[in-house]
């Protein structure tokens, strides 16, 4: 009997993405997400939405013209996605061809390579040194005409390192040919941007996402700004209704609700402060981050603390099997009341898997 058709090289060289399987009941402080809930003028949101509207496709042209406003671009320069995913995903199936270079510092989110490795494009890597810091001499060495992408967390996952303005801009003008993205998913725990330079540079594109601290990530929303001159392309790509009604909706009143944003990502970077001192008392070694979750390094015994957490409610995500990262486990912030769960079940299960600091 025949097997039937093959796929493409590239998707049968494409590295696979697998989630952690299994309940996620517990203190999530696993995926970084909002550890607590979205803005409740949300739910009064979702609760005014009757049968007739879901029988209705999507339209995002008002609500990006929105969120242009709420972001000081035009709204030519805004494109609302099914998460931060199909942002990547619509500038790799945009740019990207054979021959083309796609470059990537790593460690870094996975998703960049799972979406570059199923083109017909080359992953170029460069390796970030033991501090976790940006490699800035090394990528800017790797550039050559062929590089088309460039991706760029800021701050970084899973290490929580960011990438100075001065950085940035050295890439764009070193690769002026090349999409240089920067993810900006973590921006709201970092306070500093370069949206700003969209009209300028017409080779910068941004992300943002509404999964983290607006807590929106079970409805998959996301945002990319570009240039004009570059967003016609990713516009003929996207397909028109990839944003769902209910996201759509939600995204207004969650970006009006500033002062919930505000106290929640507050309270985030006062758990970040005590969680850092916790694991300073302790001995745990760490790295300095400017994201809403610590990358800790527990070393050989990565796995059966990650379980021991879970034994005590708490989910924390083993990274072990990043670039660089043998046995480090990243921690996410969340609200204090999580913090300090957090924390006790740090400590208890450091004790339990009997860990002594190297």
């Amino acid at each position: 009997m025949s097997e039937g058709p093959k796929p493409r090289a590239a998707v049968l060289r494409t590295k696979e993405y697998h989630p952690p399987l299994g309940s996620r009941d517990g203190v999530r402080l696993d995926f970084n997400e909002n550890t607590f809930a979205c803005s409740p003028k949300v739910l009064e949101v979702l609760g005014s939405i009757s049968r007739a509207d879901l029988t209705k496709y999507p339209e995002r042209d008002p609500v990006e013209k929105l969120v242009a406003s709420h972001l000081e671009l035009k709204a030519e320069q805004v494109l609302l996605t099914n998460g931060v995913d199909e942002a990547i995903h619509v500038l790799c199936q945009t740019f990207l061809d054979e021959g083309d270079e796609f470059l990537l510092p790593v460690p870094t989110y996975s998703m960049y390579e799972v979406y570059g490795s199923s083109t017909e494009a080359k992953m170029v890597f460069v390796h970030a040194g033991a501090d976790f810091s940006f490699p800035l001499e090394e990528v800017l060495e790797k550039i050559t005409p062929a590089t088309k992408l460039i991706a760029i967390a800021n701050p970084n996952s899973p290490t929580g390192r960011s990438v100075s303005r001065e950085s940035i801009l050295k890439v764009l003008d070193r690769a002026p040919n090349a999409i240089v993205l920067v993810d900006e998913a973590y921006y709201h725990f970092y306070g500093q941007t370069v949206l700003d330079l969209i009209d300028k540079i017409p080779n910068l594109v941004v992300t943002r996402t509404f999964s983290k601290a607006y807590g929106l990530a079970g409805l998959r929303l996301g945002m990319l700004a570009a240039h004009e001159s570059q967003m016609q392309w990713m516009r003929r790509i996207i397909s028109p209704y990839s944003v769902n009604g209910l996201a759509l909706a939600c995204l207004s009143p969650a970006l009006e609700d500033e002062p919930y944003l505000k106290w929640y990502v507050e309270e985030a970077l006062e758990g970040r402060k005590q969680f850092a001192a916790a694991l300073e008392r302790l001995g745990v070694s760490y790295w300095p981050s400017d994201a809403n979750f610590i990358l800790v390094n527990i070393g050989a015994k990565h796995k059966e603390f990650a379980a021991a957490m879970r034994r005590s409610s708490v989910l924390v995500r083993d990274r072990s099997n990043d670039p660089g990262c043998d046995g480090c486990v990243r921690i996410t912030m969340g609200t204090l009341i999580h913090t300090t769960i957090g924390i006790k079940a740090l400590e208890a299960s450091l004790a339990e898997i009997a860990w002594r600091a190297v």
